[in-house]
């Protein structure tokens, strides 16, 4: 199946979750990103469980502190 990650289209397998797809694209601190399918949030306990369709638009996003 097709699926879009970060604005790049990629064929991956059916039935492939969040959670592997986090370790396949050797996300950075995972325990800290967000991740948005479709422009709605995914639940960070619920990655295991969350599984891609086709089509889908994945993004990894991490919020940052800091300023004054």
């Amino acid at each position: 199946m097709k699926i879009t990650v970060a604005g790049v289209q990629k064929e991956v397998a059916d039935s492939l979750t969040v959670a592997q797809l986090i370790v396949d694209e050797n996300v950075e601190t995972p325990q800290y990103v967000t991740v948005t399918i479709n422009d709605e949030f995914v639940e960070n306990g619920t990655f295991e469980q969350t599984v891609l369709k086709d089509g889908d638009n994945v993004e990894f996003l991490y919020f940052m502190g800091g300023g004054q």
